[in-house]
C-alpha cells in the first residue's frame, strides 16, 4: 500500500498503461535514447545481460491481484535476457516468507516481491537486501527503506483525491449536494489513505456533503449487501464513490435492484467490468479511479534495469529512483477507449 508521505517520483498512470513508464525501458529507437547523465547506458529493448528476476506475491484471490501476477509475466516474455522465477503466491506470511528464502538460495539477481504483509515480511526483505540481491518492492510497503532498493507502488490517497474532485467538478453547480462512500476494509491502512484523499477533496466544494459510509471487504457480495443498505439509509443522494471495482459488481447489483437511477457513480482500480459498463453509459457508474497492476509490469522493467547495472531513460541520473508512486487517473466515457485494453478481470 502506498506511503503518500514517501519522496517518489510521480509518473501519469497513462504512461504505464500503453508501457511508457520507464521510457528507456520500453523504446524501440536507439536512436532516441542517450545515456543517463551523459554517462550511462539506460535500459531498452534490446538484449543484453541475462537476468534471473525472483517474483513473489500474494494468492490471487482478487480480480486485481491476479492481473498483477499476469502483467509480470507478460512482461518478462517480452525480454529474451529477463529469466522470471514466479513462486506459487500465499497470502499466508511464513509461507510468503519461505518461499523468498527459497529464490535468495537459487541466488536470483534481483527480487520482486508484492508481500502479503508488508511489515510481516521486512526481514526477509532485508535478507535479501543482505545477501547482494536487490529487491523491488511492490506496493505494499516494508517497514523499513534498508528492505529494498527501490519501491514502486499506487497512491491510495490521490485515488479518494481525484475521486472526490471529479464528483465535486460533476456537482459544481448544485446546491446541498449529497455524496456517499463505498469503502473498502476498514482495518487496512490504503482505506484510510483513500478516504482521507476523498474526505479532502470535497473540502474544497462547499456545496457537497457526504452524509454516509460503508465499509465492505472487496468482494461481490459484500459490496452488495452494503450498497442495499447505504441505499435503504439514503433516499436520495448525488454521488457515490466506491473503493473498489469488483465489490462494485456487488453494488450495481444492489442499485439495479433497487430500480435507483437517480445518481453518478465512481469506481475505483481499473476492472475491465467497470470500463465496459463507462463505455456502454447506460447506467449509474460514470467513472473509475485507476489504482493500475500494470504496476508489476513496470516492476519487472526496473528488476531489470537493476539486474544490468543501468539507468533509466528519460532521466539525468545513473540509478532507478528509491520510489515510483503510480498516478491514479480518472477513467470516464471521454478517455475509455485509451484506457480500455489495461482492464483487468
Amino acid at each position: 500500500m502506498s506511503r503518500t508521505s514517501r519522496r517518489g517520483l510521480l509518473l501519469g498512470a497513462a504512461a504505464v498503461s500503453t508501457g511508457a513508464l520507464l521510457a528507456g525501458c520500453t523504446s524501440n529507437d536507439s536512436q532516441d535514447e542517450e545515456p543517463a547523465a551523459g554517462g550511462q547506458s539506460a535500459t531498452d529493448d534490446q538484449p543484453g545481460k541475462q537476468v534471473t528476476i525472483g517474483f513473489a506475491g500474494p494468492q490471487a484471490d482478487h480480480g486485481w491481484l491476479n492481473a498483477i501476477n499476469d502483467n509480470a509475466k507478460r512482461r518478462a516474455k517480452k525480454y529474451s535476457d529477463v529469466t522470471l522465477e514466479i513462486t506459487e503466491g500465499s497470502n499466508d506470511t511464513a509461507a510468503q516468507i519461505g518461499q523468498i528464502e527459497t529464490l535468495i538460495n537459487k541466488k536470483v539477481d534481483v527480487l520482486v516481491v508484492l508481500p502479503a504483509d508488508g511489515k510481516a515480511l521486512t526481514q526477509v526483505g532485508l535478507k535479501a537486501m543482505r545477501a547482494g540481491i536487490p529487491v523491488v518492492n511492490l506496493d505494499r510497503i516494508f517497514n523499513s527503506p534498508q528492505a529494498y532498493r527501490c519501491w514502486i507502488g499506487g497512491d491510495n490517497y490521490g485515488m479518494g483525491l481525484n475521486a472526490g474532485t471529479y464528483i465535486g467538478e460533476k456537482l459544481k453547480g448544485k446546491s446541498d449536494a449529497r455524496v456517499v462512500e463505498l469503502a473498502g476494509l476498514d482495518n487496512l491502512e490504503l482505506t484510510k489513505q483513500r478516504t482521507q484523499g476523498f474526505d479532502d477533496a470535497l473540502k474544497n466544494y462547499p456545496n457537497i456533503k457526504k452524509v454516509a459510509r460503508q465499509a465492505a471487504d472487496f468482494t461481490v457480495e459484500s459490496g452488495q449487501a452494503k450498497m442495499a443498505q447505504l441505499l435503504q439509509a439514503q433516499s436520495k443522494f448525488d454521488a457515490l464513490w466506491n473503493h473498489d471495482d469488483d465489490q462494485g459488481v456487488g453494488a450495481l447489483r444492489a442499485v439495479e435492484q433497487a430500480g435507483r437511477d437517480d445518481f453518478l457513480m465512481v469506481g475505483g482500480a481499473g476492472a475491465l467490468s467497470a470500463f465496459q459498463a463507462i463505455k456502454q453509459d447506460n447506467g449509474v457508474l460514470k467513472a473509475t479511479v485507476l489504482y493500475p497492476p500494470t504496476m508489476a509490469a513496470s516492476a519487472i522493467d526496473l528488476a531489470r534495469a537493476l539486474g544490468q547495472g543501468k539507468g533509466v531513460g528519460g532521466l539525468a541520473e545513473y540509478e532507478i529512483p528509491t520510489s515510483v508512486t503510480l498516478y491514479s487517473a480518472v477513467v470516464d466515457k471521454d478517455n475509455i477507449e485509451r484506457y480500455l485494453p489495461t482492464g483487468f478481470r
